[in-house]
């Protein structure tokens, strides 16, 4: 995946990432539930500096556990979430993996916030984390 793109339902929003993600995982932590309408929400770690989005967007300031303020990036028009930052993890940036053109070729090495997953899932990834890694979030 040396450049992968994707974008918004609508289409009004595009990223570009140039580079493979840093990491792939899923998150069960309520925020992100509550933010895709899912049980959880499957995220590529990225270099801030690899990533570019085109069209408007609006963030809406969220705070994780930690209280540590969590940029959510999403498209105005449609609604979807498309990156998140994280003011614990400076240089990282963490795309909706749903949204890129091509997202089957990710696979989440790691879970946090397990102790939120909905009970009826299994193990979905080799790592399992009842919080957010280093308390990150």
């Amino acid at each position: 995946m040396s450049k992968c793109e994707g974008g918004c339902l609508c289409g009004s929003v595009r990223y570009t990432l140039e580079g493979d993600p840093l990491m792939v995982g899923i998150c069960h932590c309520r925020h992100c539930q509550k933010q895709s309408g899912a049980p959880f929400s499957v995220v590529a770690g990225v270099a801030e500096a690899a990533l570019s989005l085109n069209g408007e967007t609006r963030t809406f300031h969220d705070r994780g556990d930690s209280g540590s303020v969590v940029e959510r990036i999403f498209c105005p028009t449609c609604g979807s979430p498309l990156v998140s930052r994280i003011d614990a993890m400076p240089g990282l940036a963490f795309i909706k993996a749903g949204t890129l053109d091509a997202p089957a070729a990710l696979v989440p090495t790691f879970e946090t916030y397990c102790d939120r997953r909905w009970p009826f899932l299994p193990d979905l990834a080799a790592e399992q984390h009842p919080l957010a890694i280093g308390g990150a979030a």
